[in-house]
């Protein structure tokens, strides 16, 4: 996939065109217009003015909107039109949600999930699943070049990094960002816990009710029930017993 700074500086582009590539995600002048004048009419808006607007507005951005959607302030969507949310979620102040890609379905949310501030979901032609009741805590990232997802009424913590995707390094006379990207996805299962500052790493699977220690950095994947911990993370016990068939 052709890096930002690449489209951005691309001189067989018009500058409308590259906006609308990297943000709007559809050509032509009338959904630039409307990104725009629904941007500028309510993403800075303080208050309960700017809260029952973007609940007005924004959800005409997207390809679907369920209802008691609330969306903070400065929140910035990118390629809305690959974003999809359920009933009753709240997206926090500061967040951006990015389902950018060219083969991508994006970004998919569903019911009663909370976002918290700053945090951002990054699409690079990966997709992206908050099952129902996840609740992702502020300053957190979440990436995908492929596939990430965070299962059902699972707890992510502060300034947890969830990086579905990472770099092929293998060439060492050539520049990392000149190589290729390579990406196994995440997934994080039901009702799992990761503590404040965890990194999952790509290509692990987390499984329902794991409990990851804060600052953990996870490489490998860790079992239904586990509590892991540490750099890099190793299971130091279970929850609960281990069933055999």
């Amino acid at each position: 996939m052709m890096r930002a700074q690449d489209q951005l500086f691309d001189r067989r582009t018009s500058a409308r065109e590259k906006y609308a590539q990297l943000v709007v995600g559809r050509a032509g002048w009338g959904a630039l217009i409307k990104h725009e004048l629904i941007t500028l009419a309510s993403q800075n808006v303080p208050g309960a003015l700017g809260l029952a607007l973007r609940q007005v507005l924004y959800p005409s951005l997207l390809a679907a909107c369920g209802r008691g959607v609330v969306f903070g302030q400065n929140v910035v969507l990118r390629h809305p039109r690959k974003i999809r949310i359920g009933n009753d979620v709240v997206i926090d102040d500061n967040c951006l949600l990015d389902a950018k890609g060219s083969s991508n379905e994006g970004i998919i949310i569903g019911n009663g999930v909370f976002i918290g501030r700053n945090t951002i979901l990054s699409c690079k032609d990966g997709d992206i699943e908050l099952a129902d009741g996840a609740n992702i805590g502020f300053n957190c990232e979440l990436f995908s070049a492929s596939r990430v997802r965070i299962g059902r009424d699972t707890l992510v913590a502060a300034y947890c990094y969830v990086i579905g995707g990472d770099h092929d390094f293998s060439d060492p006379s050539a520049p990392v960002l000149a190589q290729a990207r390579r990406s196994n996805g995440v997934s994080i299962g039901d009702g799992a816990w990761l503590g404040a500052g965890a990194k999952i790493l790509d290509g692990v699977t987390i499984g329902d009710r794991a409990v990851i220690g804060a600052g953990a950095v996870v490489r490998e994947s860790v079992p239904a029930g586990a509590i892991a911990v540490g750099v890099p993370a190793r299971v130091v016990s279970q929850r609960e017993p281990v069933t055999t068939p």
